[in-house]
């Protein structure tokens, strides 16, 4: 027998004091029934759940009982009950009511899709659904973009860590693990690998570290839909740090620990044919440098089937490479460029980028003299900006490659005690290539400064 379902649904308490909770809705469907003599009705009940979409499990009920032939008709008490979207609105009546010879009602705006008048007002209403649900989304992101620009912390999703989310005063709190957030930075700027800080830190994984650097807001900012803002919360470093951490994940020869443990992996260069070198095992001996063009296991990297290059013993190519970073780490250091902090510098463009963009919309309401000359002003404004954006930025490369020679004091004092990878570290922070050719080598620095240096492998 078929019955009539009675669609009820709430998405929060509060509504409840508007006059749809679940109980005044079942008390008009039922009455509504009464009055039109149905005797045969089951609810279906959705009680916490958002009108925004069709993932509901008594929607779904509804529908499979549907299509199984035993409802004849459906009936809300309000069409949004049913749905505030338009697409899935109309979906229900379209492609599952009409087409199973289901009737749709609604009680509030007295819609009986039994009359070609009922139908057409669906398709009406239906928008205006629709158009309240976005007005309240647009309602909420307006209301949360405010709350970011006045600095809290809009929440929703994870807080950060090294954070705890202060639900009261609507900011972020440091917690225990600030500190750790401290230590990931003054690790990696001191060049540990995100790695070997996940390792002795204990944290769970690789990546942790990685995003832990990357997070803006460690530095007081609170990042919404692509906009930065000053923040509440008290930051975990300053923003020298934090460019400076960035600035380093953004060089694309960013030295990096290679695998294997071996300390001129990925720098060797074959002078003979170009391709690169790599380690092999030569017997008792230890280890020699190869050509991949002499070696047939990867085809890819050959670059001269008949290259002449013999290769040499690594031991001793690796002991003219320390000698001569110790060579290097004995001169004295170029001087240095002095410049304001990269992350200030970044701020004043984007104020001045901000400022000659309101000017020139100014501009484009009403020509005026005064403003075009003051958009010019703006403009050499901007330039001197970038200029210094552009100091500030060799300034920090330039202290990048002033650590690298402070790092190289190493060689002397401790180099024995380092690890493989530290040492491994150290001479790619300094040397960009080596090309090897038979007993020849060359060593091309990335250090400004450092001479490209010839020797003979003895």
């Amino acid at each position: 027998m078929k019955h009539t379902a009675l669609y009820l649904r709430v998405s929060t308490e509060a509504q409840a004091d508007e006059g749809y909770s679940l109980a005044a809705q079942a008390e008009k469907l039922e009455a509504y029934c009464r009055m039109k003599g149905i005797a045969q009705f089951q609810r279906y009940v959705d009680g916490g759940f958002s009108g925004s979409n069709l993932s509901r499990p008594a929607v779904g009920e509804m529908i499979e009982a549907i299509r199984s032939g035993t409802v004849e008709r459906v009936v809300v008490y309000k069409l949004d009950r049913l749905s505030r979207s338009q697409k899935d609105t109309l979906y229900l009546i379209e492609d599952v009511f009409l087409p199973h010879g289901v009737d749709f009602v609604s009680i509030n705006e007295n819609i009986d899709t039994g009359s070609p008048y009922g139908r057409a007002m669906i398709g009406i209403l239906s928008a205006f659904a629709q158009l309240e649900r976005e007005n309240i989304f647009l309602r909420t992101r307006m209301g949360m973009v405010e709350r970011v620009r006045q600095g809290y912390w809009p929440g929703g999703g994870k807080t950060p860590f090294g954070y705890d989310y202060d639900a009261a005063k609507g900011i972020l709190v440091p917690n225990a693990d600030a500190d750790t957030v401290r230590e990931i930075y003054a690790r990696f700027l001191a060049g540990q690998s995100t790695g070997r800080i996940a390792r002795e830190l204990g944290l769970k994984y690789e990546h942790l570290v990685r995003q832990i650097l990357l997070r803006e807001s460690n530095t007081g900012i609170v990042v919404y839909k692509g906009e930065r803002y000053p923040g509440r919360h008290e930051p975990l470093i300053d923003q020298d740090t934090f460019a400076r951490v960035r600035q380093r994940f953004d060089r694309r020869d960013r030295p990096r620990a290679a695998a294997g443990g071996k300390l001129l992996t990925g720098l060797m260069v074959c002078g003979h044919c170009g391709a690169k070198m790599r380690y092999q095992k030569w017997g008792g001996a230890g280890d020699k440098l190869v050509c991949y063009s002499r070696d047939r296991s990867k085809p890819h990297l050959v670059h001269d089937a008949h290259c002449p290059n013999r290769g040499v013993m690594a031991h001793k190519v690796e002991a003219v490479v320390i000698r001569d970073l110790a060579r290097l780490a004995a001169e004295p250091a170029p001087p240095t460029v002095q410049a304001d902090g990269e992350a200030a510098c970044r701020r004043t463009l984007e104020r001045a980028e901000r400022r000659l963009r309101r000017l020139y919309e100014l501009y484009a309401e009403g020509e005026d003299d005064a403003l075009r000359k003051t958009i010019e002003r703006a403009r050499h404004e901007r330039a001197r900006a970038e200029q210094a954006l552009r100091q500030a930025e060799q300034a920090a490369l330039q202290q990048e490659q002033d650590e690298a020679c402070r790092a190289l004091q190493t060689i002397g004092s401790c180099w024995d005690r380092l690890t493989a990878e530290e040492r491994q570290m150290l001479v790619r922070a300094c040397v960009q290539k080596i090309v090897l050719k038979n007993e020849k080598i060359e060593i091309f620095y990335a250090i400004d400064g450092a001479q490209t240096r010839a020797a003979d492998v003895g």
